[in-house]
């Protein structure tokens, strides 16, 4: 565990180091949410209940977008692109080596990235957004806790989808193809783009049923309110029963990937 504890924090260090970037990224983030807002405004002024949202709702859902985009990896990034590159070039063989599981090295090292991004490219964006307009709070001490659960379950349900993505590079060699793909899935299917409480009927239903939606809808939806009690403990066993089901994919890939390297005397 100290281990663990020891790559987060490094990790965390690392990205604290680029202080130029992350103000870029601020920026950026809060001129996105403002744009995005004023369009989510117009729309709820034409259905002011769409998808059971009011307007103050969904100007808050963008600002949580906003917040969580970089924590959560929404684009990318983090320590699994580190690890695609790495098999990329056969580096990969010395993390093997490692008297600790692949896994959990670039699953620490993730997590403390995204400490970093929440606590700089999250809350600032958000502070923007609560200058700028009326946003919902949480409703209650319960749905803030409930909230901050969330967080880190949506940030490993994300890394467990993102290692996948760079492990397919064990046997394509570069993952870049099908990166570029998963990135399009998790935009559209968390919510990103759109709500998901605006997909209609069947492809609303399959939305909310994959794993995408743990990274951002699940996360907003409890900030908001929209579930209450049992409801709660739903939502997050939603997530984490996707994160069991992909980190135990995770490691047959792994397992696999090792018996491919080993064949081809790497």
């Amino acid at each position: 565990m100290s281990l663990h504890v020891a790559v987060a924090t490094r990790a965390f260090r690392r990205y604290s180091t680029y202080r130029a970037a992350t103000l870029a990224g601020i920026f950026t983030n809060s001129v996105f949410g403002v744009i995005y807002s004023y369009a989510y405004l117009a729309l709820w002024a034409a259905n002011p209940d769409a998808g059971g949202y009011d307007a103050v709702d969904a100007v808050t859902f963008v600002w949580l977008g906003q917040a969580l985009l970089m924590t959560v990896a929404l684009f990318g990034g983090g320590s699994t692109e580190d690890l695609a590159e790495r098999i990329r070039t056969g580096d990969v063989a010395i993390d093997l080596y490692r008297p600790v599981g692949l896994i959990g090295w670039y699953l620490a090292s993730d997590l403390g990235r995204a400490a970093y991004h929440l606590l700089s490219r999250g809350l600032a964006p958000l502070a923007v957004g609560l200058l700028l307009f009326d946003l919902t709070l949480p409703v209650s001490p319960l749905h803030a806790l409930a909230f901050v659960v969330s967080l880190p379950l949506a940030v490993t349900l994300s890394f467990t989808v993102r290692f996948l993505v760079a492990c397919s590079a064990f046997w394509l060699l570069d993952s870049s193809g099908l990166r570029v793909l998963s990135l399009g899935f998790a935009l559209f299917f968390s919510g990103m783009t759109l709500p998901l409480v605006l997909f209609p009927g069947w492809l609303g239903t399959v939305a909310e049923a994959m794993p995408f939606a743990g990274f951002l809808q699940v996360p907003a939806d409890l900030w908001l309110g929209r579930h209450e009690g049992v409801d709660i403990l739903a939502r997050l066993g939603f997530q984490v029963g996707w994160i069991v089901v992909l980190l135990a994919a995770c490691a047959l890939v792994l397992r696999a990937a090792t018996r491919k390297v080993v064949l081809q005397g790497g």
